[in-house]
């Protein structure tokens, strides 16, 4: 792609003469195969041409405006946040937050590789516009998620699925994720918990600020030397002119830039990720387009409409000319959203769900449609929660029309609830899942004393009762037993005679039932004692799941002297 040189000339205040000097020299020193001599690495990275995979986005597309010629600050003097500057010099709070604290993190971790904020700030800047002006929360998440197209070979790499949709939504192929835009196998390696709420989430600015910083900074580089700048980013993206633009964008932040709120940091132009999220509503200074008669001469454009963003680079699109014909078909409009599984969900607590929400868009004709907005959530009184560790995670549906959502958790919590699908689109109703969460479960359990259990009458038995649970052969955490003095073996009615327990008054007791196997799945009884009857008698373990353990416990009069 060749970069939107008209952005940076502005508007009244060059000459045409000017003008066409400074695309002269920009198209010189930064259009595609413009590195220069001595560049070695990056430039032997380049031409080798590697494998979409080994790269941190997939070579997936990027924005390629420039920066404007005038820069934020004198050159060469100041790094500084001013307070104002020029719009494209403006970096939403958050996210040049995360940059910075993403530089300092590696400051003091990996010191001698020098990272510069103002390099994850031209990267974030050119794979997603800062996080599309910086829509994120006041966590740091973007609004909606931000994804790159689906990597199936046409246009673009041909990358399988990689994460069975969990980050980017598509089980069939891979899409760079967030706003520093990374594959999900990429992100599987390199993902960062950097807002410390236990989440590795890629379309956090501060996890994927700190994970790019990680990612630039292997293979011991120092990014200050100019042969290893280039080559960590080229392992970034390996095109020479993603390495000219994010240079430019570099050199330009160095010069100088300011902060500017949340979500009004100047917006991209041009073919980058794809942003399903509704579109930016129009600046105070845009007026509403006005309805209009076609103008004979589609050039000419409509007086009523709205320029687009304003930029340093001079005026922002027209509306553009009525469709003519043979122009393709209008996109198809999504109808309803329908279920693709079947039955109800359950999953034990504690473990996660194996099977996960699906849902097709369609159209009136009952064709899939694509890239539809599908926002997922889970309903009710339950702690079961997303593994993506959003709330209320948004998927694109694929090119089959389908969304999956992430894995669900199942908490302690048991009961059922609901996960509800919605369209993000007006009049289409939305679907709704039921699941459940059953109680933990044991199907095997073990004596682990090897001792005979005896006493004599009105004494202490000397050793406790031990077991262990498992479920499918591995030990089974917090599963609810009881245990039982039965008065047979075929029987579980509790006997009203021989070995008891005590309750917290000393009273006998012949059946606890508010057991639970600890973490490693050990159960411990309390002491038992025995009263004046002798015999043999059975003591029942069972848990949850109908695990059962029969003991023996023997009270014998001591021999007469």
């Amino acid at each position: 792609m060749s970069a939107l040189f008209g952005r940076r000339l502005r508007r009244g205040a060059t000459t045409t003469a000017v003008a066409a000097a400074a695309i002269a020299a920009l198209s010189a020193s930064q259009a595609p195969g413009a590195i220069p001599p001595g560049a070695g690495g990056a430039q032997a990275a380049a031409d080798a041409n590697p494998p979409a995979e080994s790269s941190a986005t997939g070579n997936s597309p990027y924005y390629t405006e420039l920066p404007p010629l005038t820069t934020p600050d004198k050159p060469d003097t100041s790094i500084d946040l001013p307070a104002t500057g020029p719009a494209e010099a403006g970096i939403p709070a958050s996210v040049v937050a995360a940059y910075r604290q993403a530089a300092q993190a590696l400051a003091e971790t990996k010191p001698g590789c020098n990272l510069p904020w103002q390099l994850l700030a031209a990267i974030g800047k050119v794979e997603s516009g800062q996080a599309r002006g910086g829509r994120v929360d006041a966590n740091g998440t973007t609004l909606s998620p931000i994804l790159g197209p689906v990597l199936n070979g046409v246009g673009f790499a041909n990358i399988s699925d990689t994460d069975n949709g969990e980050y980017d939504g598509d089980s069939t192929h891979d899409r760079a994720v967030g706003p520093m835009q990374f594959i999900p196998s990429t992100w599987a390696t390199w993902g960062q918990d950097a807002n410390g709420d236990g989440r590795k989430d890629p379309n956090n600015i501060y996890d994927a600020a700190l994970a790019a910083g990680e990612y630039l900074c292997h293979a011991n580089r120092d990014l200050s030397v100019d042969a290893d700048l280039r080559e960590a980013i080229l392992s970034y993206n390996h095109s020479q002119e993603y390495l000219n633009t994010v240079l430019t964008w570099f050199e330009y932040y160095n010069k100088g830039t300011h902060e500017v709120p949340d979500g009004t940091g100047v917006l991209p132009v041009g073919t980058g990720p794809v942003y399903p999220g509704p579109s930016p509503a129009p600046t105070p200074s845009h007026k509403p387009p006005k309805p209009s008669k076609p103008s004979p001469d589609p050039s000419t454009p409509d007086p009523g409409a709205p320029e687009g963003p304003s930029t340093p680079g001079g005026g922002g699109p027209t509306s553009p000319p009525p469709s003519a014909p043979g122009t393709p078909d209008p996109k198809p409009v999504v109808k309803r959203i329908e279920k693709t599984g079947t039955g109800t969900l359950t999953a034990m607590a504690g473990s996660r769900f194996t099977e996960r929400t699906s849902v097709r868009a369609v159209d009136a004709a009952g064709e899939p449609v694509a890239n539809v907005p599908v926002r997922f959530e889970i309903v009710g009184d339950t702690d079961a929660r997303f593994t993506s560790g959003t709330s209320t995670p948004t998927l694109i549906t694929g090119e089959d029309g389908t969304a999956t959502a992430p894995s669900v958790q199942a908490g302690e919590q048991t009961g059922e609830f609901t996960i509800r699908a919605t369209a993000d689109v007006e009049g289409v109703a939305g679907v709704e899942y039921s699941a459940s969460v059953t109680a933990r479960q044991a199907d095997g359990l073990t004596s682990t004393g090897d001792k005979e259990l005896t006493a004599a009458p009105g004494a202490e038995f000397a050793d406790q009762v031990s077991a262990k649970a498992t479920y499918k052969g591995a030990a089974a955490p917090g599963v609810a037993a009881t245990a039982t003095m039965i008065t047979s073996a075929d029987g579980s009615a509790p006997r009203t005679d021989g070995p008891y327990f005590k309750d917290a008054e000393g009273n006998p007791l012949r059946e606890l039932k508010d057991l639970k196997t600890d973490a490693d799945g050990a159960l411990q009884l309390p002491k038992i004692y025995a009263d004046d009857t002798t015999g043999t008698f059975l003591l029942r373990i069972e848990t949850e799941g109908g695990a059962t353990l029969t003991v023996e416990l023997k009270v014998t009069a001591p021999p007469a002297e």
